[in-house]
């Protein structure tokens, strides 16, 4: 039986952070052969290989299926692979890995605030340089979709192979696109993002590879995972709250759903009296203020680790693009 491939970052806070959330999700990478080896485990599932790749990596295995999961951007993803949709599927965004896709112009471009200011403009220095204006970029697939969706035409791209937001100061590009987290940078080299320019949000992903083999024995494989990960990730969206007061009926507990987003996950209150209810995080003190106004002495709150239910909405993702 071949093994069940996930691919994972190999350096950097992108590997940090994805081994700290597969170890929350109850996965946990280990490297049997040392810290140097490019090939791990899964602690207490052998049927899982851990192959430890550079992001861009991981999107080119993914698009060949030679993988079967992989954490990547989504910007490489929409980057390297033409068609990206037909190849993987997008199945979770894990909330790290930040980085927005824009186009930037120098600052003293004041006249240029949307796209099509930058059209204009684009159109004006063709005619009085006879030449294209440049686009400095690591993003060239992404670049050329976006400025064809906006009608522009007259640029052309100019790979950049260092540091992108020094292109127009050093006189190599009129623009860029480029990614940035905070603007900072950009400020920084006297560029603003045009306010309609931004080609992608992008983050890490629980990617899935369309053209892997996905065996019945790789599908309960996957099965195993996403159920793990889709435990934490509900547990992450609420907390355990527990009470105790015989006042407490359905029309109160219906009353605290719609109100406050709670769910019963074990019915009513017992004949005791008590009553547990998950909670979103940030409604825990005004439901803690409901419950003791309708006669709750005491309201225990504490995190939940996981929550696992029969559905599963990420492998049943993974099977419906299957």
């Amino acid at each position: 039986m071949s093994a069940f491939v996930i691919a994972v970052p190999a350096k950097g806070r992108l590997q940090e952070n994805a081994e700290t959330y597969f170890a929350r999700a109850g996965l946990k990478l280990a490297k049997p052969r040392g810290a140097r080896e490019y090939r791990g485990t899964v602690v207490g599932v052998p049927e899982i290989e851990v192959a430890f790749l550079s992001a861009s990596e991981i999107a080119q295995q993914l698009a060949a299926g030679t993988v079967h999961f992989g954490i990547t951007g989504e910007d490489l993803i929409r980057e390297s692979i033409p068609r990206a949709d037909a190849h993987v599927v997008l199945l979770h965004p894990l909330g790290f890995g930040h980085a927005t896709v824009v186009v930037a112009v120098p600052q003293a471009w004041i006249d240029v605030r949307t796209m099509a200011d930058l059209d204009d403009v684009a159109t004006a220095f063709r005619l009085d340089n006879d030449a294209r204006m440049r686009v400095a970029t690591k993003y060239v697939n992404l670049t050329r979709a976006f400025f064809a969706r906006h009608g522009i035409v007259d640029y052309r791209i100019v790979e950049s192979a260092g540091a992108t937001e020094g292109a127009p100061a050093a006189g190599t590009a009129e623009l860029i696109v480029d990614i940035t987290s905070t603007g900072t940078t950009l400020t920084a080299n006297a560029l603003k993002i045009v306010d309609d320019g931004v080609i992608l949000r992008s983050q890490a992903n629980l990617v899935a590879a369309r053209g892997a083999r996905w065996d019945a024995a790789a599908r309960e494989t996957a099965r195993l995972v996403l159920d793990r990960i889709a435990a934490y990730d509900r547990a992450a969206s609420f907390r355990e709250m527990r009470t105790r007061f015989k006042a407490c009926d359905d029309a109160l507990i219906t009353e605290a759903r719609e109100r406050f987003g709670v769910e019963t996950p074990f019915g009513g209150p017992t004949s005791s009296g008590m009553l547990t209810l998950h909670c979103p995080p940030d409604q825990v003190h005004a439901l803690a203020t409901f419950l003791r106004g309708h006669g709750a002495a005491s309201v225990v709150v504490g995190p939940l680790d996981y929550v696992f239910a029969c559905e599963n909405p990420l492998f049943d993702r993974l099977e419906a693009a299957l």
